[in-house]
């Protein structure tokens, strides 16, 4: 028998002696003496004390919320209590959406570091005086959140940190060809004085992005450092799970002479994308004329729109800030040299709700396992039904697993609220999209002892034995 259950089934045994004894007054009840394991573990994460305002509340009968409901992943993660709206395009995100989103931090961190990026990060109140030097003062229009401070001198919400970074790089006199291609990168909230926010996450005035800077010694160099970025940005969805395309794009304010998007293909996109059926060819429509329905690549394709999210934006710049700013470099030469540079966003908070708005169903959030909040939920029997000793075996099941599987702690949540049939909390635990949800009864005291598991990603039920179980969150991959 493996170790897991030689332990589960001795404290299940011993937990049912001292409830058969419990009305003698035993000492059993109140043991004073516990095991340096058993004293060191950590307490049980409970959905009882998860803190989620909404409480899976049905969005749609509320009137003054659902006419705000525009899209799903706007529905569900209001009805989930992941959001909490705080004025237009504002959002509080509570607890299981931070969780989430320091996943998908660390999942960002890991590629743009696999490629050379460094991190750090940049003041949000940006100078007037850099955006004049760019020109970009004036030239982002009402959608720049202004202000002036008590001595009257005038500063931004940065929505992108062009100026600023290349600013940085200038002041350092001795940076050498030797240390290009530099890549430095920061994830922070941006701000947009969007005229109309809508869609929850995916369109809002205060939102998380992931911006990334390069800088080169050649403009070969920095068509490399530019593809290695995109391939980057293809293996992160990869990881999510996403299906992404990459398409060319307009370079728009931020300026550079070559762009593309990276979009996730849905019917509630605000891009028109054009793709060909008969090559890789794909692009915004803003970046074609007007009326072209063959592909300018292969010549035969025939184009088929389609609607997308934008998650990501990449743009080879060349010199346009770096000779502005002067942020040069000494080259082999030992002469001052302008850097050719890129730059290189990522949503980070809209491709949290994309991957909401592409993977879940009507009724449930379905997430990318690498970033669920939570892997596991166990379901213990309802209290007072005939199988309630079952409820022991439920809480030593996720001690035991978070013990003998480290990279499962702190992912594995009990839903205690016993009060409650299994069917109400299979509905509650399908509305939040944990990944796998395990339902204790009957079975589980049977000899040999099984397990249903419910697969929400897939939609498979599963009944396991103890050692199915046990393959199965072996492998189950977190961050």
């Amino acid at each position: 028998m493996h170790p897991v259950w030689k332990r589960v089934f001795h404290r299940l045994h011993r937990a049912l002696l001292i409830s058969k004894r419990h009305q003698s007054g035993c000492a059993e009840h109140t043991p004073t003496c516990t095991s340096t394991k058993t004293t060191s573990r950590k307490p049980r994460l409970l959905v009882s004390r998860l803190y989620q305002p909404s409480n899976l509340r049905d969005v749609g009968q509320d009137s003054r919320l659902s006419g705000e409901m525009i899209c799903k992943s706007q529905r569900l993660m209001h009805q989930a209590g992941l959001i909490h709206p705080f004025g237009p395009g504002c959002y509080v995100y509570l607890p299981a959406t931070v969780r989430s989103m320091e996943k998908l931090v660390r999942v960002i961190d890991q590629e743009m570091q696999g490629i050379g990026g460094q991190k750090l990060d940049m003041p949000s109140l940006c100078s007037a005086d850099l955006w004049r030097t760019s020109e970009r003062w004036e030239l982002m229009g009402k959608e720049l959140f202004r202000l002036k401070d008590r001595h009257g001198a005038d500063y931004c919400l940065g929505p992108t940190h062009e100026e600023a970074v290349t600013t940085l790089v200038a002041h350092q006199a001795t940076l050498s060809y030797r240390q290009l291609p530099l890549l430095l990168y920061q994830i922070t909230r941006k701000f947009r004085d969007e005229p109309k926010p809508k869609f929850g996450l995916l369109r809002g005035r205060e939102f998380y992005m992931k911006d990334m800077y390069s800088f080169d010694m050649s403009e070969e160099a920095a068509h490399h450092t530019y593809g290695s970025v995109c391939q980057a940005y293809i293996q992160l969805f990869t990881r999510l799970g996403l299906r992404c395309v990459q398409v060319q794009a307009d370079t728009g304010n931020i300026g550079g002479t070559l762009s593309h998007e990276f979009q996730l293909p849905t019917d509630v996109g605000e891009d028109r994308l054009l793709l060909c059926g008969n090559c890789s060819f794909s692009a915004n429509v803003e970046t074609l004329s007007s009326g072209t329905t063959h592909c300018p690549q292969c010549k035969t394709g025939a184009l088929v729109e389609s609607k997308g999210i934008e998650v990501g934006h990449t743009f080879y710049l060349g010199k346009k800030y770096s000779s502005i700013f002067k942020a040069t470099f000494s080259n082999p030469q030992n002469k001052p040299s302008v850097t050719e540079m890129g730059c290189y966003g990522l949503g980070v908070s809209r491709i949290l709700a994309a991957a909401i708005e592409v993977l879940s169903t009507d009724e449930g959030i379905r997430w990318p396992g690498l970033i669920a909040p939570y892997q596991i939920c166990v379901l213990p029997p309802k209290k007072g039904s005939k199988v309630e000793g079952a409820a022991v075996l439920a809480e030593e099941l996720v001690d035991s697993l978070g013990e003998d599987f480290p990279h499962l702690r702190g992912e594995i949540v009990l839903d205690d609220r016993t009060q409650m049939t299994i069917g109400k909390r299979l509905k509650d635990a399908s509305r939040l999209g944990y990944p796998y949800v395990i339902v204790v009864g009957e079975a589980a005291l049977q000899n040999p002892p099984t397990f249903e598991v419910i697969c929400q990603q897939t939609a498979e039920t599963l009944f396991l034995s103890k050692d199915g179980l046990l393959d199965l969150f072996g492998k189950v991959e977190t961050v």
